[in-house]
């Protein structure tokens, strides 16, 4: 990104909305997991071609960063070299299942060619740099977070809210809240999951969304 790009929370869900804006789509699925920027999205009337969500298992309420492995990527880069020294100890395979790693955002250990893929640009200095950006905007973001999460009620689309009942990052309190808060929003519960559902159950939260998106589309 460009060095004065703005790269906090609220910085990429308008990235996402000049996205939608540029291609000029309509009528959106927009399905996040692990990301409490939809919420933005919503707080700040920039959802307009969104035509429906699928929220799966999302920074919410005042959970940011979330649970041990956000809080533990919040430090590190906030500490000279933190980044490079966490991709370099991330390559060691045995670190990865971790409780402050990737050990309680997927259920089962990711294969090692996803993470691999998932860690290959913090090598690079410019990755690193838009990395620390996001990570160190903590406060301003959590304060984002919980203006967001107050305006909810306001969302007149359909909402599907995908968690699973033993997530330790992102808590199953939090998807029945949020989906109790959202007028049109419908809780499913994803079994023998954490965080990472399209890890640890793609074809079963393929299926849910599947059946959302058909359930709201005209005969």
């Amino acid at each position: 990104m460009r060095a004065d790009a703005d790269l906090s929370l609220g910085g990429q869900a308008r990235l996402v909305s000049e996205f939608l804006e540029r291609l000029d789509l309509v009528d959106v699925t927009l399905a996040c997991n692990d990301w409490g920027g939809a919420l933005l999205l919503m707080s700040e009337g920039r959802d307009q071609r969104i035509g429906r969500l699928v929220l799966a298992a999302c920074e919410t309420f005042d959970n940011y960063p979330p649970g041990l492995p956000g809080k533990t990527l919040g430090i590190l880069g906030r500490l000279p070299g933190g980044l490079a020294l966490a991709g370099q100890l991330l390559r060691v395979r045995a670190l990865r299942r971790l409780p402050m790693t990737l050990g309680w955002m997927s259920k089962r250990p990711i294969p090692d060619q996803i993470v691999d893929g998932w860690l290959r640009p913090v090598r690079e200095a410019a990755i690193r740099r838009d990395l620390r950006k996001y990570v160190s905007g903590v406060k301003s973001a959590n304060r984002a977070l919980l203006a967001a999460s107050a305006g909810l009620t306001d969302f007149d689309r359909p909402v599907l809210v995908a968690w699973g009942p033993e997530d330790r990052v992102m808590p199953i309190e939090h998807g029945r809240r949020l989906a109790e808060m959202l007028p049109h929003g419908r809780l499913v519960e994803i079994p023998d999951t954490y965080t990472l559902i399209p890890e640890d159950q793609p074809a079963l939260l393929a299926a849910e969304i599947r059946d959302f998106v058909a359930e709201d589309r005209p005969e």
